[in-house]
């Protein structure tokens, strides 16, 4: 036994120390990195065009991690980050971007400012397109930013208009005999009309029709004005189509016909001798971590992407898929007010909405680093709807762009009760509550009329309390709420003219804003410091390897079937279930 313990004891040694020596040596690793990186600076070529690859769908904003390499996906945030650091630096001569991937055109607006601002500097870009195969005029309205645009010879141009739809399951559930119990406040809040209708309501229909009529006629006039050809010649060319490049370049609305090889030896030329082309994300990877943040007044900038859910959430090692957890962004928002150096908070919110618990501890977070005198400027993304709207409705002062998607100031809750379902194919199903509503969340059995008469009380008291913050937030009269509410979505254009807005545009629009509520002078320059600090190596290491091995394989296999386009429109459609709370959610509409 003396034996056995002894060597039970000599594998426990050997295996710490191999741990610790593991240890040390990324230690080692790092440190070498930090110096290679100091002797090199950051390691940029002197003369350099900057690519951006926007072929594929892409986020407003995502969570930091200490991996977060140079390759990453772009998001509209790092986008316009990165085109600000690019103008500031002598050694980038311009932009190439390739598009294609179906943008909104709430991204678009966001992206074409930033470029605007990028070319003011004196920089050029070029578009590139294998092909606008998407009807919508997001890919297009993004290639206007740029001075030029190349188009492959007799490839599609197809951008045509906005449009949006929704499934209805209604039929199918009563085929299975599924009983979908939803309360809603009021008439447009149709986020769960897909399990409650068979086809849209009028209300619905009426909101869907002004907004997209907005967002078309927002769309044009912009894409008409970059490119400077009259209104009715663009509208008529759209009309057109889907056409093709070579149609479109005889309207004005593209410049030059060719390959993609064409188009980027016609950039580096344009860049000058030994032009190098770097990504926009290793671009601003390598300034981000040189340290290069400026000098002058720090202003905060906060991103809130995703469903909005109570708690905590871990973005991961390599990242993931953005929420925005409760606690997580009520700290950011109090770390930032209590930081001296901070003037301002500019919130980035870009959500259809979420938990009501989550939404208003996150607003009350907000108002309370604004009663100590730090001003709150929300600066809305692609949809900032039903819990985004409510976060951001405390804020000093609201900015949106033209088809930012908002509103929403609605409540829902109920549940799909599938017990008549699981007899139909033989599976039974029993269960005991102690207490009268112990089961009242149970998809086993509807809800009893008792209970019906007790969550729609609830729902009228947070609906009336959702329209009281919002008429305190925005100084508004109770009554002119109460009729723009009603669970409606509008455009960012249509709710300035309402008062749920102040001001039309992006970013840098709310950073003025902000800097302005700061009294920051005008001549002194303000620097973006963005809230949370990400996590630690280490302690992000061991999020990534706390399970087992077969655990993680099994967490990426997993991920992998989640990305297949079906399941993702399954997943889609089943989290606009209520699952017995009450939820502030606004319907999956993006205007493409």
């Amino acid at each position: 036994m003396v034996a056995f313990l002894r060597w039970l004891r000599s594998i426990v040694a050997g295996t710490f120390n191999g741990l610790v020596k593991i240890a040390f040596a990324i230690v080692l690793i790092l440190l070498a990195f930090v110096v290679v990186g100091l002797l090199q600076g950051d390691g940029l070529p002197g003369n350099m065009v900057l690519t951006l690859d926007l072929r594929q769908s892409i986020a407003d904003s995502a969570p930091r991690t200490p991996f977060d390499l140079g390759d990453r996906k772009p998001t509209v945030m790092s986008i316009v980050r990165g085109l600000d650091q690019a103008q500031r630096d002598a050694r980038v001569k311009g932009v190439m971007m390739d598009l294609g991937g179906g943008l909104s055109v709430a991204e678009a607006e966001e992206i074409t400012a930033a470029l605007r601002r990028f070319r003011a500097a004196g920089k050029f870009v070029v578009a590139y397109s294998h092909g606008f195969t998407s009807s919508g005029l997001g890919d297009y309205l993004t290639a206007t930013g740029a001075d030029k645009i190349w188009m492959q010879p007799m490839s599609p141009f197809s951008p045509s208009g906005v449009g949006a739809g929704e499934v209805f399951f209604r039929g199918l559930l009563d085929k299975v005999q599924a009983e979908p119990q939803i309360i809603k406040r009021a008439e447009f809040k149709s986020a769960a009309d897909t399990f409650m209708e068979k086809s849209m309501t009028e209300p619905d229909r009426l909101q869907l029709t002004t907004l997209l009529n907005s967002v078309y006629h927002s769309a044009t006039r912009a894409a008409a004005g970059e490119r400077k050809v009259p209104l009715e010649k663009l509208v008529a060319t759209l009309d057109n189509g889907p056409q093709f490049a070579g149609d479109a370049k005889k309207a004005g609305l593209i410049d030059n016909l060719g390959y993609d090889d064409e188009a980027r030896a016609a950039v580096l030329k344009r860049a000058g001798k030994d032009a190098k082309e770097i990504s926009l994300m290793k671009f601003l990877r390598a300034k981000e971590s040189s340290g290069e943040f400026g000098s002058g007044t720090r202003i905060a900038l906060i991103e809130a992407a995703g469903d909005i859910v109570d708690g905590t959430a871990e973005p991961g090692f390599f990242g993931g898929n953005p929420v925005i957890a409760s606690d997580n962004l009520s700290d950011a928002i109090r770390d930032a007010g209590n930081d001296s150096r901070i003037k301002a908070i500019v919130l980035r919110v870009d959500s259809p909405g979420g938990s009501v618990t989550a939404s208003d501890q996150i607003l009350h977070a907000i108002k309370s680093v604004q009663a100590k005198g730090k001003p709150v400027v929300v600066s809305m993304g692609g949809v900032a709807a039903s819990g985004g709207y409510y976060i951001s409705s405390g804020a000093k002062k609201i900015v949106a762009e033209p088809s930012t998607i908002t509103g929403s100031i609605g409540v829902l809750t109920g549940k799909v009760s599938f017990a008549k379902s699981l007899g139909l194919i033989g599976v039974g199903a029993e269960q005991i509550g102690v207490g009268k509503n112990a089961l009242i969340d149970s998809p086993l059995e509807p809800f009893s009329e008792d209970q019906l008469a007790l969550i729609n009380s609830q729902v009228d008291r947070i609906y009336a309390d959702f329209l009281q913050k919002v008429a305190t937030g925005r100084n508004l009269p109770l009554h002119k709420v109460e009729e723009i509410a009603k669970g409606r979505i509008w455009s960012g254009t249509d709710a300035k003219t309402i008062g749920l807005v102040d001001r039309i545009g992006g970013l840098w629009t709310a950073v003025d804003e902000a800097r302005t509520l700061a009294k920051v002078p005008a001549n002194e320059a303000v620097v973006l410091q963005r809230y949370p600090s990400p996590k630690g190596f280490f302690e992000s290491l061991e999020n990534l390897f706390g399970g087992t091995a077969a655990g993680v394989r099994a967490a990426q296999g997993l991920a992998r079937i989640i990305e297949l386009p079906p399941i993702q429109t399954a997943l889609e459609a089943m989290s606009s279930v209520p699952r017995g709370q009450v939820e502030l959610r606004a319907p999956q509409v993006r205007a493409p």
